[in-house]
């Protein structure tokens, strides 16, 4: 791909992670459902969650993230003109947690909304703020990644509620323009898809305008993990094709924490080697549109992901959604 210099890119200048107060290990779930450490460690690689207590709501997880990315960017809140949310648990049903994130900062320009594709938000987050900043109406973005996805969680089906956690993840993008003779950083391409007919197999049994009320989430998981691979291998492919990269170009895969067995079939198909793989499902659990910026915020404070590195993130989610994002750091 010939890079267009005639356009900014969207530049990641800082991530920032955060997590509930409370830890939940496999084993002290197994007091409380008929489960055991060995089944979750086995079926999923979790090994622990964060659940948020009544006073951390998605909206406080995602701001104090948002606070550590902006320390991370070097930035403050005077500098975003743009907040977007990806999440599928909000405060309310409105406004949107975006909007309350922007009054805790103190933000007062731009514009700032949620954005919901389940799972695959933060991707979905990612490429939309990157049209924005490159199309030159706005300068710089917040996008985060927040849930309390145990709220959605019916406590007594073992098969879904050792799989989710809560926490949020932030990342601030900067529209740059880039030197000629430098390879370009940020998003280089992004790739969304959706696809409505596969409702039923991932979804939750309530909402304002049907049940008035949250229901919980129910999930065919065997359907899941058959459609995933697949999904993830679709957009994966299509962001190589559009940059003329492959899988021995990476630096790091980043996929969506879902499942262990999921994040490791994938690679496998991609020919991405484990090596290349960040993988945090066994400290998180799945944190649904948290997942991406929590992995990314614990392979940046590690070293792993450094500048000039190349990073494939993608992710699957209900409805069914599916994405993909290739940054160079």
């Amino acid at each position: 791909m010939t890079p267009d210099r005639s356009t900014p890119y969207s530049v990641v200048l800082g991530i920032g992670g955060h997590l509930p107060a409370e830890c939940v290990t496999n084993a002290e779930l197994a007091t409380r459902v008929d489960t055991s450490d060995e089944w979750i460690q086995q079926r999923t690689g979790i090994t622990r969650r964060y659940i948020a207590g009544p006073d951390e709501t998605t909206s406080v997880l995602a701001t104090a993230a948002a606070r550590k990315a902006l320390a991370a960017a070097d930035r403050s809140p005077s500098d975003i003109d743009l907040v977007i949310v990806a999440t599928s648990t909000p405060d309310y049903t409105f406004p949107a947690v975006a909007t309350q994130v922007q009054a805790a900062l103190g933000i007062t320009a731009g514009a700032a909304f949620d954005l919901q594709a389940v799972c695959s938000g933060f991707v979905f987050a990612v490429a939309t703020a990157d049209k924005f900043l490159r199309s030159g109406s706005h300068r710089c973005a917040l996008v985060i990644g927040a849930e309390t996805f145990s709220r959605l969680v019916d406590w007594e089906d073992r098969t879904t509620c050792v799989l989710f956690g809560d926490g949020a993840g932030a990342m601030v993008l900067e529209a740059r323009v880039q030197p000629e003779d430098a390879r370009p950083r940020g998003v280089l391409t992004s790739h969304l898809r959706s696809d409505g007919r596969h409702r039923d197999k991932l979804h939750t049994t309530g909402g304002p305008s049907s049940t008035q009320s949250i229901g919980h989430v129910h999930m065919e998981g065997k359907d899941v993990f058959r459609h995933a691979v697949g999904m993830v291998e679709d957009v994966v492919r299509a962001a190589f094709e559009a940059t003329g990269t492959g899988p021995a170009d990476l630096d790091w895969f980043v996929p969506h924490q879902a499942n262990r067995r999921i994040i490791d079939a994938s690679a496998t198909k991609l020919g991405i080697p484990p090596e290349k793989v960040v993988t945090t499902v066994q400290l998180h659990a799945n944190t649904s549109a948290a997942s991406i910026p929590l992995a990314l915020a614990e392979a940046v404070g590690d070293g792993r992901i450094a500048a000039g590195h190349l990073v494939m993130i993608e992710a699957m989610g209900g409805g069914f959604t599916w994405g993909s994002a290739l940054i160079r750091w």
